[in-house]
């Protein structure tokens, strides 16, 4: 298979909020699920790297500082579950009220069945049900994984009260707002399309790679 030389193009960019936390971004054509960008975004350092992790979730829990938010449990989604158990501990440092009879955060992450739906097998559900429950995002572009995810929480009688992305391209889905760490105004020039109105493929230029919240892989084409 030949490679990609996207990881010799990546630039660095750094949160407002911290020159901590950094975001790899490199720019092309390339295709999520739902829609196609200009702009490959690598969040795998804050995913992965302990002392980036850690002041990702230092970030998130200061937006909360002050909000009497009831947690229970934080749903990770796109391999943040590092950022998760970082974050969790935050909010116990910082002594948020939880209403579970342990009086700790949990930590989890859903499974997809055959049917590529989002579950949460019965040994895991009793973190969701009756739960007050953050979900945690990686990248955020149309928000149907976000609409997905809460779906799956209130299937499993959990109560969504906060949506953090490490990225997104939108403030709030169905009336819940979404609070981030960077936005399209950290990238210069980030553009999302529809695929039928995507302009590189009007001009026939080649999707370089599919892309999600956990990293990309070379686009086949058939």
């Amino acid at each position: 298979m030949e490679e990609l030389d996207i990881e010799s193009r990546l630039v660095k960019f750094y949160s407002s909020q911290s020159n901590l936390v950094p975001l790899h971004a490199a720019s092309g054509h390339f295709a999520t699920s739902h829609s196609h960008i200009n702009y490959y975004i690598d969040l795998t350092s804050l995913k992965t790297r302990v002392d980036e992790a850690k002041e990702v979730a230092k970030l998130i829990e200061s937006g909360y500082r002050g909000s009497n938010k009831i947690i229970d449990t934080i749903v990770c989604m796109d391999g943040t579950e590092t950022i998760g158990s970082f974050l969790g501990q935050e909010f116990e440092d910082h002594n948020y009220m939880t209403i579970n009879k342990h009086e700790t955060i949990y930590v989890v992450t859903p499974e997809y069945n055959r049917n590529n739906q989002l579950m949460f097998r019965d040994n895991i559900a009793r973190t969701i049900k009756g739960k007050n429950v953050l979900l945690l995002m990686a990248t955020t572009t149309t928000g149907q994984t976000i609409r997905r995810s809460m779906e799956c929480i209130t299937y499993y009688q959990g109560t969504v009260v906060g949506v953090n992305s490490l990225f997104s391209t939108i403030d709030s889905i169905d009336g819940t707002k979404v609070d981030y760490i960077f936005s399209p105004e950290d990238l210069p020039g980030y553009e999302a399309f529809e695929p039928r109105n995507c302009p590189f493929c009007k001009k026939k230029i080649q999707i370089e790679a599919m892309v999600n919240g956990f990293g990309y892989s070379k686009y086949m084409s058939f």
